[in-house]
């Protein structure tokens, strides 16, 4: 995990991790499918971890099954309808202009 207790701008921060982004090659409908997908992926991740100590499909290795495979489901079917891959492809269409 990145320390940010040394003044360091994260916005500029996080603009150098996407000037690495090559979207010059990629068709638009590409990149948003790439920005769905990311977006799929985050979704999992914050479900992932609010339900980690969560009872909803019983208990043992099972359980973790049957999270995985809801949070899995969830998140492919929200994907692109939250609003993060839109604003991440409006934010990588200009960029890419």
């Amino acid at each position: 995990m990145m320390d940010l207790t040394n003044n360091v701008d994260v916005s500029t921060l996080n603009q150098k991790k996407f000037d690495n982004v090559n979207t010059k090659n990629l068709s638009d409908k590409k990149l948003k499918e790439v920005c769905d997908n990311f977006e799929s992926f985050f979704l999992k991740e914050i479900m992932d971890v609010s339900l980690k100590s969560s009872p909803i499909a019983g208990e043992g290795a099972g359980s973790d099954i049957i999270k995985g495979m809801y949070t899995d489901a969830i998140s492919n079917d929200v994907a692109g309808g939250m609003g993060i891959s839109d604003m991440l492809y409006d934010f990588l269409s200009k960029k890419n202009s």
